[in-house]
């Protein structure tokens, strides 16, 4: 049964017993604990949670998710991919262990024809909590599950909490026997690799407290709704019924791994280490097609740093598999092919997610190229200096500078017989992230911790959201939070996070930046500087007060600045014109994946590889500016996702929408967005939009900024002085200002050209006089010199006007702001008599520097330095 066919059963099967089916969150998601969706259930925990009403009693999805918690174990085990499919049905206070175990029970052991999957009953095996005698009771009655098939296990394995106090419940796993020729009888307690776990069933009942770890904290009692939570992994399930030994063989992953085979000319099977890269390959070209499908991109850190990671590796199997050639795009291609049945998406999206791997696999096949020189040359100087270990600091630079993965670099330190300093690279890395997460507390909600501000939204419910319809609101202080948690009052001169009632303020979200205004009460005037959503559904000001005072309970008229509001609807309308118009020029595939706008400017992220032409720039503005002139109508919709798929409104990725979904369109079909922000009423209302610059943000990635309304009139009007001036200052027409500034910079050139000639004229003559003049040190001419001009370029004519048949040793020295460079050259004859250039300028230069024994650099000494570090070089050559 192929996997796409195991998916539609699934939904099929619950969607007749009354589940309403939700399609697939994004990977990306907005929980901030989290990068990717990394279980079923977390597009779900706001209603297991209680924090947001449950639309609905009953629901099942397939859920896409990504876990690379375990990264190194992909390929080494049966069990391990960074990217599955967990199939769940969830009730929301409606069934309860019977319902779900028989659920479970039915759909796992009905045969095929009757719409199951028709596993063998008698080689299930079921584990229950040790105390959940309820569960157990169950399994006998409705399965007929003989006593010893029904393991009790403890907390470990079977009971279920999210690690912080809230929702927790004992847990019941089914297992699979594959049969002995897999591991040991004795069922999933002795071994998990023959008794596969295919699908998990949570009872959330109770409550925990705090405590750290999987047990040992307090049950404070009941839930006042209890919800069951499951999870199938649809991975396991193929590989069950599909026979193989592992989810790298399933229908979803083989094709891949026998083209990387075939690319490789390698069997599969033929020998265990590249079955392992082979596996590595199959499951991380799937994980990168489905991070790149929904919208992320490779980059240095969080979400990009994961992707790029995925995307490295997969190319570093193939080539420790000996291929050596570019192969992304070829195997991104079949991994379509596999999923595009249950996710069209991936075809739809196929020339976008081409050309971004591409530009990565091209990025790091250069960052191997480079990596590699900087990785030898330190293995190089540590054998010479008699180490035995690259130092962590390096290994953190080739990381961290250059992409290089640590295994990376363990493998080509190995390779070369040394070992790395795993701790100091381990120290570093942690330091980093210290520096990270600390940076990532300080942003968060101004400064105010989420667990202060949970409260608030449990007691207060969530805020009344009016920004789409007013820019004023009379609301009610609920909070006030300090930076180290409630205050009761904040006074003149303070800033503080402050928690309304209702609010006018639009929180920043989608590109958006938050609006500005005012709080006003009987003895208070404060300014909003900031309007975040820390919490869903709870909206937070931070706020400086300008006079008076402020505390909980105080009623105040909240007032968004009409000006700032104005500017802001214009930014936001204009990126949709000029998105609209960006792919109106270039295509579909420029799809934007990534903004920010505030009053007067706008800056739009998309893929695309090189930069874009002067004429290609004015053809947007063009379109953009057409689309203002038009004066298109801007009007606002409200449809269900899949209407709005239907309708070709384009969703913007690292957004979670919810069942219903808010269109903005600017002229019908010519922009449709799935958005949350303020908008004007027509186009003509954004007034201009003005490019201001076109850059790259990394491989494969462009950026357009531009300024709109006021300051986009302002911008060009600079612009039009400043041509003013150059035209007056050459005195020459607008219209003939590119050929008069072609003309002076020709001139330049050539005056450049014949300024290198002359230079290089007096060089040749200095160096016969140099050559002539040279000292002779223990049967070796030396020569020392300083010059203004290319110390290199001098070396190496004074070196090559020394008689050939004499020892020949060189040292010139440049002057460079405060500091001064050295450079050291040596002649055949020299060579043959045990000098060294490269060993030379370390030796002037206390160890630093390099090159070849012939020709080598270094710097950095003080510029006052330079002229006794030359005098020592008679000395330091006569004692060599």
């Amino acid at each position: 049964m192929r996997t796409a066919e195991i998916r539609r059963r699934f939904l099929d099967f619950f969607a007749e017993r009354g589940h309403t089916v939700v399609p697939s969150a994004p990977l990306p998601t907005p929980d901030p604990t989290l990068l990717f969706v990394n279980a079923g259930m977390v597009p779900f925990k706001p209603y297991l949670t209680g924090e947001v009403p449950a639309p609905w009693p009953r629901a099942t999805s397939v859920q896409k998710c990504v876990r690379t918690l375990d990264i190194e174990e992909v390929g080494r085990t049966t069990r391990h991919g960074s990217f599955f499919q967990m199939n769940g049905n969830f009730s929301l206070g409606d069934y309860f262990k019977e319902e779900a175990i028989a659920f479970a029970w039915e759909l796992s052991t009905a045969s095929v024809e009757g719409g199951g999957y028709g596993l063998d009953p008698d080689r299930i095996w079921v584990t229950v909590h040790h105390s959940d005698d309820e569960s157990r009771g169950l399994w006998r009655r409705i399965a007929g599950l003989p006593d010893e098939r029904i393991v009790a296990r403890g907390d470990e394995d079977n009971f279920w909490s999210m690690g912080v106090p809230g929702p927790c419940g004992p847990c019941s796993e089914l297992y699979y026997d594959r049969g002995p020729a897999l591991g040991r009888a004795g069922g999933p307690a002795v071994d998990e690799d023959r008794y596969m776990e295919f699908w998990n069933l949570v009872f959330m009942q109770y409550e925990r407290g705090e405590g750290p770890g999987k047990s040992g904290y307090p049950i404070l009692g009941e839930l006042p709704r209890r919800n069951i939570d499951t999870g199938m992994g649809l991975e396991r399930m193929a590989t069950l019924l599909q026979g193989v030994d592992n989810l790298y063989e399933i229908d979803e992953t083989r094709p891949v791994l026998d083209r990387a085979a075939a690319l490789a000319e390698v069997r599969y099977g033929a020998d265990a280490e590249a079955d392992v890269r082979l596996r590595v390959v199959a499951d991380h070209v799937r994980t990168a097609l489905m991070l790149l499908a929904d919208g992320t991109s490779p980059g240095n850190e969080g979400r990009g740093y994961v992707l790029r990671r995925i995307l490295r590796r997969a190319v570093r199997s193939m080539r420790q598999l000996g291929h050596t050639e570019p192969v992304l795009v070829d195997l991104l291609a079949i991994a379509r092919d596999c999923m595009a049945p249950s996710y069209p998406e991936v075809a739809e999206a196929y020339d976008r997610i081409a050309d971004r791997a591409a530009s990565e696999e091209e990025a790091f096949r250069s960052t191997l190229r480079q990596g590699t020189t900087v990785l030898d040359t330190a293995v190089a100087k540590v054998k010479a200096e008699g180490g035995r270990a690259l130092p962590g600091a390096q290994a953190f630079l080739l990381h961290d500078t250059y992409g290089f993965p640590i295994d990376l670099t363990l493998e080509m330190a190995a390779e070369q017989g040394v070992e790395v300093d795993r701790e100091g690279f381990t120290t570093l890395m942690r330091e980093q992230r210290e520096r990270a997460r600390a940076d990532a507390r300080a942003r968060k909600a101004g400064g105010t911790d989420l667990g202060v501000l949970r409260p608030v939204l449990d007691e207060h419910g969530p805020t009344d959201w009016r920004a789409w319809d007013t820019l004023t609101t009379d609301a009610r202080v609920l909070a006030v939070l300090g930076v180290t948690g409630p205050a009761r009052v904040v006074r003149e001169g303070e800033i503080a996070t402050v928690v309304l009632d209702r609010t006018p303020f639009y929180a920043e979200s989608g590109g958006q930046d938050s609006d500005a205004g005012r709080l006003s009460g009987a003895s208070v005037e404060a300014e909003v500087l900031d309007v975040q959503r820390p919490l869903p559904g709870l909206v937070v000001h931070q706020v400086r007060v300008l006079s008076g005072e402020l505390a909980t309970g105080d009623r105040v008229h909240a007032a968004v600045d009409p000006e700032w509001r104005l500017g802001a609807r214009q930014a936001h309308s204009g990126t949709h014109v000029l998105h609209a118009a960006l792919r109106q020029v270039l295509g579909p595939n420029a799809l934007q994946s990534g903004s920010y706008n505030r009053p007067g400017h706008l800056r739009l992220d998309f893929p695309w590889r090189g930069a874009l032409s002067a004429a290609a720039r004015s053809e947007i503005e063009a379109a953009a500016n057409q689309a203002l002139r038009r004066d298109l109508p801007v009007g606002v919709r409200w449809m269900t996702l899949p209407e709005a798929k239907e309708l070709g409104a384009l969703a913007l990725f690292d957004e979670t929408y919810g069942e219903k979904v808010r269109v903005v369109e600017i002229g019908g079909a010519w922009s449709r967005e799935l958005c949350g922000g303020t908008h004007v009423e027509h186009a003509s209302q954004i007034g201009t939009v003005a490019l201001t610059s076109e850059s790259s943000v990394g491989a494969g990635m462009r950026r357009l900024e531009a300024a709109v309304g006021a300051e986009g009139f302002g911008y060009l009007a600079r612009e039009r002085d400043l041509v003013s001036r150059v035209a007056e200052q050459l005195q020459a027409p607008r219209a003939e200002l590119p050929d008069r500034i072609a003309g002076l910079l020709d001139r330049l050139k050539s005056a450049d050209r014949e300024n290198q000639r002359l230079r290089e004229q007096a060089d040749r003559v200095r160096a016969g006089d140099l050559a002539a003049d040279a000292t002779d040190v223990d049967g070796t001419l030396v020569v020392t010199a300083t010059t203004d001009g290319d110390a290199r370029a001098l070396a190496i004519a004074v070196r090559d006007r020394l008689p050939a048949a004499r020892p020949g040793v060189v040292v010139v020295g440049s002057p460079v702001g405060e500091r001064a460079t050295l450079v050291a050259a040596v002649n055949g004859a020299a060579r043959s008599a045990g000098r060294d250039a490269s060993a030379l300028v370390k030796r002037l230069l206390d160890g630093r520097g390099g090159g070849s024994p012939e020709l080598a650099q270094g710097g950095g000494i003080p510029g006052d330095r330079l002229p006794g570090t030359l005098d020592s070089v008679p000395a330091l050559l006569s004692r060599a």
